[in-house]
């Protein structure tokens, strides 16, 4: 049997550009190449997609200039995958047919790459891929509509506003720090409602603060979310699975910072990762069975992080949020909890391509002709 072919893609013109890069040379790294045939996808800045070569990108994470900051460049010409004058659908399959891929292994974070976008183009090129289809994608990338989900599911989340696209310019930023700071109080959490790597998230403690924290949040998107903010201790799970998923052990963050922002989780040496978090065993079991709850709530396949608060007065558990694709750095949390909980680096890796491959064949099973319809099978 020869060896399965993978696409790793990578990159985007998502904030989250850089972590994607780096989340990728660490996949490229732990991927057993007696098994894969591994073509690097990069997509630029620009929004191009090309061929990478492996000691390019390599390369080029390895000569950054100590910011953790890196940028694929936006080289014109090259291997272009997706031609300027041709259609996504179009190019997306001839990507398929150009590099004869079995299975895509997308890295991309944020908008573009983890809220269903790049999952539909990929689904009506039916070419498998790892993750979470295309609604699941979108609801995790959502704060306010997973926080809704998730309530309406009766799992626990802290108390929040949403502004619609288009509302803070409606009523004013002033008005708007009003309503929140009349409707939950202080302090709050803004965040852009489908946004990653805490970029473009602030805290709040006075009006003054609130509506600047609206006001940059809104740079990142046109919908903005404002909850309660807590004195609680981080703590996240792993979820790996298709119709039966599996918990990883906890393990919680403990950063200088006031919030675990993209600084702290990573530039910032000083941020610990302690794996299993200290828990009783019943709290330990508490957290695993809500992770598994929230994964179900919200449509999650192949993979998902599912972060918590713990409140340190109360200990109650507050969902915060379900991240559909995880970093893959050195220095993230989802591949450290699978290594803790007995599923090394790569073993994780395989699993999650032998789940994408899984979810493809159960989708393609699916009848696509209506009754009498005489089309030839």
């Amino acid at each position: 049997m020869g060896k399965l072919r993978v696409g790793l893609l990578f990159g985007g013109r998502s904030v989250e550009h850089a972590v994607s890069i780096v989340s990728a040379t660490s996949i490229l790294r732990a991927l057993d190449r007696s098994k894969y045939s591994i073509s690097l996808i990069a997509i630029d800045p620009t929004g191009r997609w090309h061929l990478a070569e492996e000691d390019a990108v390599l390369a080029e994470v390895a000569d950054e200039k100590g910011d953790g900051r890196v940028f694929l460049p936006a080289v014109p010409g090259g291997t272009t995958l997706v031609p300027e004058d041709s259609t996504a659908l179009s190019a997306i399959g001839a990507l398929g047919d150009a590099t004869r891929l079995d299975v895509v292994f997308p890295i991309i974070h944020g908008r573009g790459g983890e809220d269903g976008a790049l999952q539909g183009l990929l689904e009506l090129a039916e070419v498998p891929y790892v993750g979470s289809g295309v609604l699941g994608s979108a609801i995790q990338m959502d704060k306010d509509v997973a926080k809704r989900l998730l309530e309406a599911a009766g799992l626990p989340v802290t108390p929040w506003i949403t502004f619609r696209p288009g509302e803070l310019d409606r009523i004013g930023l002033e008005a708007a720090a009003t309503r929140v700071a009349d409707g939950i109080g202080w302090p709050v959490f803004v965040k852009p409602a489908n946004s990653g790597s805490s970029i473009g998230i602030s805290r709040a403690d006075s009006i003054p603060e609130l509506i600047a924290a609206l006001a940059d949040a809104q740079r990142y998107d046109r919908k903005v979310i404002a909850e309660k903010a807590i004195d609680a201790r981080e703590i996240e799970v792993a979820v790996l699975g298709n119709d039966e998923p599996e918990a990883s052990v906890p393990g919680e963050i403990r950063s200088a910072h006031a919030f675990y922002d993209y600084d702290a989780k990573y530039l910032d040496d000083a941020t610990e990762l302690v794996i299993p978090a200290p828990l009783a065993p019943e709290e330990t079991a508490i957290l695993r069975s809500l992770a598994l709850d929230a994964y179900r709530a919200l449509d999650a396949e192949g993979l998902a992080r599912v972060d918590f608060l713990v409140d340190r007065e109360t200990n109650d558990f507050y969902i915060n949020e379900l991240n559909s694709l995880p970093g893959f750095t050195d220095g993230s949390m989802y591949p450290k909890l699978w290594e803790a909980s007995g599923l090394p680096y790569p073993a994780l890796l395989d699993r999650l391509i032998a789940l994408a491959l899984e979810r493809h064949d159960h989708r393609m099973r699916l009848e696509t002709r209506a009754p009498g319809d005489p089309r030839e099978t």
